[in-house]
């Protein structure tokens, strides 16, 4: 069987020295694998065609059947890793946290343990949304669930 160390191996080779890197991977019993990348600047569908390839010439598939899906870590996708909290540095997240209530922030800053944010208050001027931000908290990441890039429309 196919393990995720060996693929987070053969990922990480492949990234080394680019800007991207890992950010999730999932291996299935039936050796269906999923490789979630992003990058400090942006993931392109040729990168992921291009690790995707490198991947596949180092698995043999007359050993071992599998299926590959390499992918960015999209805009829905939750941050999972610390790396990405850079691109979201002043800008707004969705904070769910492990008590179930979810919350809209702007990040100011992170570190491996907490982030530091504003809590946002969303407001309807007739048709306009007007975004006003309030103190600065410290939030602890073991606190927090799950966060996600929140897009305003």
């Amino acid at each position: 069987m196919i393990t995720k160390e060996q693929i987070t191996q053969l990922a990480n080779e492949a990234l080394d020295s680019t800007d991207r890197f890992v950010v999730d991977i999932t291996v299935s019993k039936s050796n269906v694998i999923f490789v979630y990348i992003d990058a400090d600047t942006s993931v392109t569908i040729d990168h992921c065609v291009e690790l995707s390839r490198f991947i596949e010439s180092r698995l043999d598939r007359e050993i071992e059947d599998y299926e590959l899906s390499v992918s960015s870590a999209g805009i829905d996708y939750p941050l999972l890793v610390n790396r990405q909290f850079k691109k979201y540095v002043e800008k707004d997240l969705e904070i769910l946290h492990n008590d179930g209530v979810k919350k809209i922030y702007k990040l100011l800053s992170y570190n491996e343990e907490k982030i530091e944010v504003q809590e946002a208050a969303i407001k309807m001027l007739g048709k306009l949304k007007k975004t006003k931000y309030g103190e600065t908290v410290e939030l602890q990441l073991k606190d927090i669930k799950e966060i996600k890039p929140y897009i305003n429309f």
